[in-house]
Formats: structure tokens, C-alpha cells, sequence
């Protein structure tokens, strides 16, 4: 017969752990046994599964209370706890402490519902009523996604655990999500109960940030790095873009730092009306560190003509 297995000893707690050490542990077992974090690793896959059968009982406070009571037959218990008579299934409730088990083997060949006449929910006695269609509870989920799928749209992989069993599912992320959005996967929660129809999966999307593009609006922006020499004299320079890659723009002689070029359409896409938003390009003068003994003489030059006329700009 197969050993009851410990829901405290698979997630590493006592029987008196506090409900927030019962999450901790799970989150500690999931984080490093997830499919996403070891794909190939069977025993890892094992050890997840059997965390999140534990947590679904233990982080439930009526479900612990039925299992502390009554171990592997807390499933067989009626809502309200207690079996007919009071105590456990196996046991007689007289006056004598009497195990059943202990009578007839304890090798589950008798059967107890046809010994007690139906008593837990069998025929030949009185029934309880017939539990009414309920829809499946929803899962939730948190992902992160690339910025460039964020941008583009695209698919993304996620692991869905249902009752312990875990499966991969893969989602479609349309062009322009933004972070903290969901997308909710109809049908694919828990299953019904008595035929009822299944719950949904709520996907919560964080978008990773980018090392130079950021997000404003619906608009892209990224900062461009130009020379002394190519602001004030005009230039063609190579600017980066998420859907085009690499393209060639024209530098206005005399653009100061912080200016802004504009690529329309560029941007992301609003979901509600999808409109696209432009990409800008962020001009940053990058003054050079060291000077060679001409390079001075002539910025020195430079600044004797015209820093007068700046102060006039400003001023």
C-alpha cells in the first residue's frame, strides 16, 4: 500500500507553522524546482508538483484544519467537518475506541460505505443532495516579457500548475502591452465542479526594461550619443530602431544637446485604438575627456568668438 505522504515534511515545515512560513516554503520549493527555471529535470518537476499539492491544502485554512484531523481521508469529510457519529471514518464512536482497521486488516478490501448502509454519500441510504454545476476557480500568473515582444508582439511560455499538474501553455502578447495589463486565458483554470464549466487564467505582464530604449506613452525613446564637430557642423548618423533595426538620419548643423529628432510610426501601438505612437531620438553632445595641445587651441578659439553670443541667446 502506498505511504500517506506528509504535506508538512514536503514543504519543510512543522505542524505548527504560521500560515506565512507555509508560503515561504512554497515560494522557496516552486522558485527552485519551477519547469522554467530546471525544463529537463524530472525530479525537480516531481518536488514542484508535490509543493503545490501541499500548499493548495496547508495554505488553506478549512482544508489544514480537515487534514490535521483526519490525515489522507480529510477529502472524504462534508463540508461542515465531522463524520456521522463524530470521530473518523474508521472508527465506531461508542463508548469503546475501536479501530476498524484494526479488525479487518487495515488492507482496504472491506468496504466501509456498504458496512455502514451509504452513510458517507453511497447508495441503500439516505443521500445528500446532489451538489449543483460550479464554475472552476480562476489561476493567476505574473511574466515578464522582453521589451522588444512588448513592442512588437509575439509569443511567450508559461508553466500553468492545476491541481497539481503541471502543464505549458503558450500566449500570444499583442504589440503594445504595457506592464501591470493582463491577458486572461478563458477556460484553461480550474475545472469545473459536476460538470460546471472551468475557470479562466489571468496573466499579469511586466515588460523587462531595455539597456538604451525607453517607454513614454505610446512613444519610444532613446539617446544618441554625437560629437562636438557633428553637432555644430550637421552629420548623417546611425540611429538604432526596434522594428527596422539599424537607420541613417540626417544631424541638423548646430542641434543642441537634448534636442529631439522624430521617426513617426516608430512607437507602440495603443491597444484600445491602435494608433502608433513616433520614436524619438535624443541627442546628447559627448564632450571628449582629453584634448590634444591643437584640439585645445582651436575650442579655446572657438570660445573667445562666440561665448558672448550664447550669453545673448540665453539672456
Amino acid at each position: 500500500m502506498m505511504a500517506e505522504m506528509d504535506y508538512y515534511q514536503v514543504l519543510g515545515v512543522s505542524k505548527n507553522a504560521s500560515k506565512e512560513e507555509i508560503r515561504k516554503a512554497f515560494k522557496k520549493i516552486a522558485r527552485e524546482n519551477h519547469p522554467d527555471a530546471k525544463p529537463d529535470d524530472p525530479a525537480a518537476a516531481e518536488k514542484f508538483k508535490k509543493a503545490a499539492e501541499a500548499y493548495d491544502i496547508l495554505g488553506d485554512e478549512d482544508k489544514r484544519k480537515k487534514y490535521d484531523q483526519y490525515g489522507e481521508n480529510w477529502k472524504h469529510v462534508p463540508d461542515g467537518g465531522g463524520f456521522p457519529g463524530g470521530g473518523s471514518p474508521f472508527r465506531s464512536g461508542g463508548p469503546v475506541d475501536v479501530d476498524l482497521r484494526d479488525i479487518f486488516g487495515g488492507g482496504g478490501a472491506v468496504d466501509i460505505e456498504s458496512l455502514f448502509g451509504g452513510m458517507f454519500g453511497g447508495g441503500g441510504g439516505r443521500q445528500r443532495p446532489r451538489q449543483q454545476a460550479q464554475r472552476g476557480q480562476d489561476l493567476k500568473t505574473v511574466i515578464m516579457v522582453p521589451f522588444e515582444i512588448a513592442a512588437r508582439g509575439g509569443e511567450h511560455d508559461i508553466t500553468l500548475s492545476q491541481n497539481g499538474n503541471v502543464q505549458r501553455v503558450t500566449i500570444k502578447i499583442p504589440a503594445g502591452i504595457e506592464s501591470g495589463k493582463s491577458i486572461r486565458l478563458g477556460g484553461q483554470g480550474q475545472p469545473g465542479v459536476q460538470g460546471g464549466p472551468a475557470g479562466d487564467v489571468l496573466v499579469t505582464v511586466n515588460v523587462a526594461p531595455h539597456p538604451f530604449f525607453r517607454r513614454e506613452g505610446n512613444n519610444l525613446l532613446v539617446e544618441v550619443p554625437v560629437s562636438i564637430s557633428e553637432a555644430a557642423l550637421g552629420a548623417k548618423i546611425d540611429v538604432p530602431t526596434i522594428e527596422d533595426g539599424i537607420v541613417t538620419m540626417t544631424l541638423p548643423s548646430g542641434t543642441s544637446s537634448g534636442a529631439k529628432l522624430r521617426l513617426k510610426g516608430k512607437g507602440f501601438k495603443n491597444l484600445k485604438t491602435k494608433a502608433t505612437g513616433d520614436q524619438y531620438i535624443v541627442i546628447k553632445i559627448q564632450v571628449p575627456k582629453e584634448l590634444d595641445d591643437r584640439s585645445r587651441e582651436l575650442i579655446e578659439e572657438y570660445a573667445e568668438l562666440n561665448s558672448v553670443a550664447i550669453r545673448e541667446d540665453l539672456w
